[in-house]
């Protein structure tokens, strides 16, 4: 199982005002690019220690510098994220891992709940299910896993809003595919997600709206 699974992270470089703009109001440009980084590593080691191969599909390219400066491990897979929406990103990714992989874990670098042991969960499911979802508490999901990549799970929707888990809930169903929805965790976009950071992250921060 470890050998067919592939966990594919999606990350941009957490580049000061580029990176988690909308925590901007409260953290700064700084500091939102301080918690993108944090969240970017997090994940990265959470991935890692499932013994999954895990693979970090990025923007800008593996080749750009900036890379570079995060001093990643050396045993992370790099791949460059193509044009096109997430959608399009998302279902090259993972058709590129199924060419010669039994199965794919697609995930974020926004959940700091999203932990090891609920990534071998997911992984765990797709022995018995044809797919695998956490959702998110603001309506997107936080990690998708299936073992065939079909367009219509990524075509047409409407990205960063409340319906995106449901809209693909649904078209998992008109594949007439089973699902495995585990529960819902929370991705930290706005100032009023901060609250879901683990403890201690926020500390030496000022916060710029309080």
């Amino acid at each position: 199982m470890i050998k067919d699974t592939l966990v594919v992270i999606f990350a941009k470089f957490p580049a000061e005002g580029k990176a988690k703009t909308r925590l901007q109001p409260a953290l700064g440009m700084a500091g939102a690019a301080r918690i993108a980084r944090k969240l970017l590593l997090h994940s990265i080691e959470q991935a890692l220690a499932t013994g999954f191969t895990v693979e970090l599909c990025v923007s800008p390219a593996p080749s750009d510098p900036c890379w570079q400066t995060l001093n990643l491990p050396g045993s992370v897979q790099w791949s460059a994220q193509v044009e096109g929406d997430l959608g399009t990103r998302m279902l090259t990714a993972s058709q590129q891992a199924l060419a010669t992989l039994k199965q794919v874990i697609l995930i974020g670098t926004d959940c700091p709940s999203l932990n090891t042991s609920q990534i071998r969960q997911a992984v765990r499911h797709l022995e018995t299910s044809d797919s695998v979802m956490i959702p998110a508490f603001d309506g997107g999901y936080v990690l998708f896993g299936f073992k065939q990549a079909y367009a219509s799970l990524f075509a047409n929707i409407e990205w960063s809003t409340a319906s995106v888990a449901s809209i693909t809930q649904q078209r998992i169903k008109d594949l007439n595919w089973s699902l495995a929805s585990l529960a819902p965790l929370p991705d930290i976009d706005e100032p009023t997600d901060l609250k879901y950071l683990p403890v201690g992250w926020l500390d030496g921060y000022r916060m710029t709206n309080s």
